[in-house]
Formats: C-alpha cells, structure tokens, sequence
C-alpha cells in the first residue's frame, strides 16, 4: 500500500512537470485573455490512470509551480489561491470518470473508452474553469469593455478558453486512447503477476 502511494505521488510530481513544460509551448492566443492549449493532459491522463485523489494532487503541484517559476498573474492573494490552487486541482475531478475509462479499456472496448475520456476532459475543463470564471469577475472587473457586463465578460473569455482547451486536449487523449491506451491503463497487481509468468 505505501508503495503504491509512493508511485502515485511520484507519477502526481511527473505529470505537474510536463504539465508545465507543455504550458510553455507556444499556445494559441485569440487574445491577452484567451490562451488554449494542450497543458491540462498530463494532468489527465494522471486523473484517468489513478483517479480524482491523485489529478487533484497532481493538478494542485502544477498550480504551485506556475507560482515558483513566475509564471503566475496575481492580483491578490485570495485571486491567487482560487486561480492556482483550486482551479488547478479542481482540473482532477475528470478522475471521477476514471473507472469507466479503466474498465472500457480493460474489457477492450476502445470506443466506450474514448467517449468516456471527452466527457472526462470535458467534465474537468469545467471543473477548472468555473473558478476562473469565479476570479474573472470578482478580480478583474475592469479589464471588461465598458458596453459589457463583468460577469458577462469573464463568462465569455473563460468559456472560449475552456471549451478550446478542452477540444484541443480531447483530440490529444483520444490519439494516446487509440495508439497507447497503456499510458492510460493502470494494470492490476493480478494482471501483473500473470505477465511476469508468462
């Protein structure tokens, strides 16, 4: 049991990393408000593999290295909390999906697999988003045009970015589902045991 803790902590740690190198690839940027890209997928793949526990983990870690390496727009530390802390992990609530995924893919029934894995990447876009939308409105008000409501303008930023994000990351998990469902696939002891034997 400590070690599979161990290996899920580690994974958590791996994933928060490339989670950060990808956020560093050029993304495409409609706007100084709208960012989409494919930097959430780690953090997917980790909540498919191990569950909401360990996305939230791994979510939260990414979250707290965007602060370190400066990469972080603070207006306040309460916006900082809600905007890197919890929105982050929150990206970990695609795990709840993760029996359905692991069981579709361990009955080998690929495309069950893959509708399970858009809702998840979808499920936990939002989960993310939400709290952006939250800080959009409450924290930067007055970045909103004149003719537009705050509320209205975080909902419309936030939404594009979400559901662009979460497109893009959809089209990158369904490939990694269809060419290497074993970065998905957590093996059971049993199943490992067999391997070995055989």
């Amino acid at each position: 049991m400590k070690n599979t803790r161990l290996v899920v902590l580690l994974e958590a740690s791996l994933m928060a990393a490339f989670a950060v190198i990808l956020d560093m690839l050029p993304s495409i940027k409609l706007s100084p408000s709208i960012s989409i890209s494919i930097a959430m997928v780690p953090i997917f793949l980790l909540s498919y593999r191990r569950g909401w526990r360990a996305g939230l983990i791994g979510g939260f870690l990414w979250g707290i290295l965007q602060i370190a390496l400066g990469d972080a727009w603070i207006a306040t530390p309460v916006q900082m909390v809600i905007e890197y802390f919890i929105a982050f992990a929150f990206i970990g609530f695609a795990g709840l999906f993760a029996g359905r995924i692991q069981d579709a893919l361990g009955s080998s029934r690929r495309s069950k697999a893959i509708l399970w894995v858009v809702i998840a990447t979808f499920a936990g876009s939002l989960a993310r988003y939400f709290w952006h939308f939250i800080a959009g409105f409450v924290f930067f008000a007055e970045y909103a045009p004149d003719d537009m409501s705050p509320l209205l303008f975080s909902f419309v930023m936030n939404g594009i970015t979400m559901l662009g994000s979460a497109f893009l990351c959809s089209i990158v998990l369904v490939f990694i589902a269809n060419m290497a469902p074993r970065l998905i696939k957590v093996q059971s002891h049993q199943q490992e045991i067999s391997r070995k034997a055989s």
